[in-house]
């Protein structure tokens, strides 16, 4: 019998982690201290509705060490599920919490993704925030895919580096894309993919109001702060969720995570 924290929720095919804040640091925690590898994908509606679209991209969710409930509407779906202990695993959130708990073990992160200057000035601000906290290194990859040879350099990077999380700010999909493609290449036991959490720990960007995000309505925070750039995956995504979800109720599994 799989523990609570080793239980998924089947959202429309995507298995939720079904964890809290808590279980999903320990989670991670356990990975680093007996060397195991793998990767988290934070998910909510968005990228749920994206693995609709895309079964790869689904598989990748589903092979991860933890796809934790980002949005509220992941956590209302594990309790109709049954799965009451779910709570909200913001990505941002996380993040803190993680580095928090690395400060104190000496664990050390690489941070991949950002725009040119991100990553740098977002360790800074972390190092600044979190006493005793290692930055081993830091890269803004380029908009256009890697040529092989670029791609080599970057594992080699982050390997020699000798970082035991490597932080990927590179959106949905393209970060659990990445997490997926780099998981055997790279020696970091966790790899987990945080997007927007660079920009707002960098400072760079505003996060919604706490009140907010407990009602399921950052997302219209985040269009009324960025429309031409988020209108349009709102409309696509949160009508066609609610449509599919109440056709397809979600369930809980004892699934865990398979590599793809």
């Amino acid at each position: 019998m799989l523990t609570a924290g080793h239980q998924r929720v089947d959202v429309l095919g995507v298995g939720v982690s079904a964890v809290d804040p808590h279980l999903a640091v320990e989670e991670i925690a356990r990975w680093i201290e007996n060397g195991e590898r793998s990767y988290v994908c934070v998910t909510g509606v968005h990228g749920v509705m994206e693995c609709q679209r895309d079964r790869t991209l689904r598989r990748v969710h589903n092979a991860s060490g933890l796809t934790v409930p980002d949005g509220m509407p992941m956590v209302w779906a594990g309790h109709r599920a049954g799965a009451t202990w779910m709570r909200r695993v913001y990505g941002p959130d996380l993040m803190l919490a993680v580095l928090q708990r690395a400060a104190g073990e000496g664990w050390s992160s690489f941070l991949y993704g950002g725009a040119e200057g991100v990553p740098e000035l977002l360790g800074e601000r972390l190092v600044s925030r979190i006493p005793g906290l290692t930055i081993a290194g830091a890269y803004s990859p380029p908009y256009r895919p890697l040529t092989a040879r670029e791609s080599d350099e970057i594992v080699d990077a982050i390997n020699d580096s000798g970082a035991d999380l490597v932080w990927v700010g590179l959106s949905t999909p393209k970060q659990e894309r990445w997490m997926a493609e780099h998981r055997d290449r790279l020696k970091a036991p966790a790899l987990i993919g945080v997007g927007a959490a660079f920009d707002f720990h960098a400072g760079l960007k505003p996060q919604a109001p706490g009140w907010l995000q407990q009602r399921g309505l950052e997302w219209a925070y985040r269009l009324a702060k960025e429309p031409r750039r988020l209108w349009r995956r709102y409309l696509r995504n949160n009508p066609a969720y609610l449509a599919k979800i109440a056709v397809r109720p979600p369930r809980l599994t004892t699934t865990e995570g398979r590599r793809p």
